[in-house]
This record gives structure tokens, sequence and C-alpha cells, in this order.
């Protein structure tokens, strides 16, 4: 039984078994923490400013400027992950999202949470700078 929860060993069939959502549940957290330690490691200091700076980099309309960004970089694999989780069939969008936003949102989770599954990486930080490039911290 595996019992290390932070770095979960899931066979690729395994992984190929858990659903969109799932990635994309998993994935959240992945791309929250990715965020909250750039933003830590890049000096806002207070308690208000890095929960204010958190939200905004990860609300829907964020990742889906994230998502556009990374999208032409995409293996064919990670483009089939994206896709999938992208067309699920989305319920309860926030009223602050478009469905095309929240639908980009949860396909870009999605990618994290399989790449992380994959421990690959060294593939989201590279995809995490990309995004980043543009942050104003």
């Amino acid at each position: 039984m595996n019992t290390d929860f932070l770095h979960p060993h899931l066979s690729d069939a395994e992984i190929l078994q858990v659903s969109s959502l799932g990635l994309a549940h998993i994935g959240d957290v992945v791309y929250e923490i990715m965020t909250r330690s750039y933003i830590v490691c890049h000096g806002t200091q207070t308690a208000k400013n890095l929960h204010a700076k958190t939200v905004s980099l990860v609300r829907a309309s964020a990742q889906y400027t994230a998502a556009q960004k990374i999208i032409p970089l995409l293996t064919e694999e990670e483009q089939d992950v994206f896709k999938r989780a992208r067309n699920t069939k989305l319920h309860g969008i926030p009223k602050a999202a478009s469905r095309s936003e929240y639908a980009h949102a949860t396909a870009l989770e999605a990618l994290f949470g399989w790449l992380y599954l994959k421990k690959q990486y060294d593939r989201l930080n590279e995809l995490y700078s990309v995004i980043s490039e543009d942050f104003n911290i």
C-alpha cells in the first residue's frame, strides 16, 4: 500500500484511469503550490498581499490566460490530456468566469495533475516558467 502521499506512485495504466476531473482536482493544488512558492520567493511580504496575489493568479480567468500561453508548447500527449479535460462536462461554473475560461482552467489543472502524477517535475517547472514570465509581483 502506498503511504507516500506527497509522491504517489501510480503506473501509466493507473494514471489513465484517473478522470479528467480527478486530474484537475490534484492539479489545482499543484498549480496553487507553484504559484504560492513563486509569490513567496519573489518578496510579497504581508499575509494580505500573499493571499490577494495568490487569488488573482489562480482564478479561472488567470488560468485561462496561462493556458493560452502554453498551448503552443504542449506535446501531442499533453495536448490530448488538455483537450480531454477541456471538453469534460462541467458543473457549477463560478459567476466570475465564462464557460470557456472555466473549461480552460480545468484543462490546465488537469494537465498539471497529470504531469505531477507522472513525476514530470522538470516539465511542470518549464511550463510554469512560461506562465509566470508576465507576473507582476
